[in-house]
């Protein structure tokens, strides 16, 4: 572990806190190809790179326990922004410090924003790219055998008690029957967690687990926090305030304006920043057409990293009626505006998420926000299931429920043969998922050329 790194037995101050149960952590060199393959990998939104790291953060190597995992989980789904890009960031925190953090943040995003780069430019010169459809459409398959898994895995480890199931199942209705707005339900699981259900949460060990837990210096940690609140601000503002003073009243100072407010305003994941931002982009600011949002959500799904890559995909069309360079400048100011507020949240909250978890309210709390995001994963993987299988899917008012509605005479068939497919190499073969991913890819390619052949 690297001097600056904080250590897995460290609270706020530095003293010593609950021991980990964790496996040595990688070297930064090690850390540096896992994030980079996990930036190549991270496909089928939050909801599948949830699940990915999962499996290979605490089931494969170890690097974080169980618990720590989906503390930091519910932690994340707190914050405004992409909660994928912030929990990877809080990872790389928890292994090596703040350039820990900032190496997995990056490698979550880079792999992804270097693909819809160059994927907006075709777009923008040729129309619609129909060979990215076909390519990916086995990794969407994949995809949603990978959730599954994980989703059972992280079910079991999470809902030990009948009332979070209830929880779980009550999020999962309330956001997928009702569109109750995510904050709404986070809200009333931590208070659920924090007033009704603190006797679910095992007391400490021992006592000396209790004082060392409540020996934190708190005038230490509140220079610290804001110390990193000044730096993140700063570096998230001031080339942003240069572009505003260079180019007033241009569309690069609006975009660095709205994707600022966005990245502070927009709770609940990556679907509820999209929702919100596709009608300011085509009706208020008419950067984009309403179908090429559509294209741009579409990009942004088949190919790896955040769906809030989108953002990149609107920068780059809204400059780019001035040139291609233009475009590539505005693709970067999205990308600014969008990513560095997620280091600078996740940096303020991850040191204290160890020594909250140790408290007995605000544990039962996270524990109940945790069994509410199983509820808002399903959600996720349903809506991504029924995407993915049908041609459209509508959203209908059924009396007070509104339901996402396929279209059953526009089922993919190819999808679901290859979803088939996929669960038999992953549960009956236990292949790993880079098998699964590259076999199931390959098929669904073969699979989409076969009536030309």
């Amino acid at each position: 572990m690297t001097d600056d790194a904080p250590s897995v037995d460290q609270s706020l101050d530095g003293s010593p806190l609950v021991e980990s149960q964790c496996m040595l952590p990688p070297s930064l060199v090690e850390a540096f190809w896992f994030w980079l393959r996990i930036g190549f990998l991270s496909f089928g939104g939050p909801a599948a790179q949830i699940s990915l790291m999962h499996s290979e953060l605490v089931k494969d190597r170890g690097w974080l326990s169980e618990q720590q995992y989906l503390h930091a989980l519910s932690f994340c789904m707190l914050l405004p922004g992409p909660e994928a890009m912030q929990l990877a960031t809080y990872a790389g925190w928890r292994l090596h410090g703040v350039k820990g953090g900032l190496l997995a943040g990056s490698l979550f995003v880079l792999p992804g924003s270097f693909i819809i780069l160059l994927l907006a430019g075709f777009y923008s010169a040729f129309g619609s790219v129909p060979i990215v459809e076909a390519f990916f459409i086995g990794i969407k398959s994949a995809v949603i055998i990978i959730v599954i898994q994980a989703l059972w895995r992280i079910s079991k480890k999470t809902l030990v008690h009948f009332y979070y199931w209830l929880i779980a199942g009550a999020s999962f209705v309330g956001i997928f029957f009702f569109a109750i707005p995510f904050p709404y339900i986070v809200v009333s699981a931590l208070l659920l967690g924090f007033v009704f259900f603190s006797s679910l949460v095992p007391a400490p060990k021992t006592q000396d687990q209790l004082v060392r837990l409540s020996k934190v210096s708190f005038r230490f940690a509140l220079y610290s926090t804001l110390k990193t609140a000044l730096v993140w601000l700063s570096i998230w503002w001031l080339p942003l305030l240069l572009i505003i003073y260079a180019y007033p009243s241009s569309v690069f100072a609006d975009m660095g304006i709205f994707f600022s407010k966005l990245a502070v305003v927009t709770f609940g994941g990556a679907y509820a920043v999209l929702s919100y931002m596709a009608q300011d982009v085509v009706v208020q600011y008419g950067w984009l057409s309403a179908q090429q949002m559509i294209d741009g959500l579409g990009l942004a799904e088949t190919t790896p990293g955040p769906l809030i890559l989108v953002t990149e995909f609107v920068g780059f069309l809204a400059a780019s009626q001035h040139g291609f360079w233009f475009g590539v400048f505005g693709a970067l100011i999205a990308l600014w505006a969008t990513f560095v507020p997620c280091f600078l949240w996740v940096f303020l909250g991850a040191p204290y998420i160890e020594w909250l978890g140790g408290q007995a309210r605000i544990k039962s709390a996270l524990n109940c926000v945790t069994a509410a995001v199983v509820g808002v994963i399903l959600n996720l993987s349903l809506w991504f299931f029924l995407h993915v299988l049908f041609g459209e899917v509508t959203l209908q008012q059924i009396g007070w429920l509104k339901v996402w509605t396929p279209d059953v005479s526009q089922i993919n068939w190819q999808v679901l043969i290859l979803m088939f497919f996929g669960a038999y190499i992953l549960f009956m073969r236990k292949l790993n998922i880079i098998w699964l991913l590259s076999i199931v890819s390959f098929l669904g390619l073969l699979l989409n050329f076969l009536p030309s052949l």
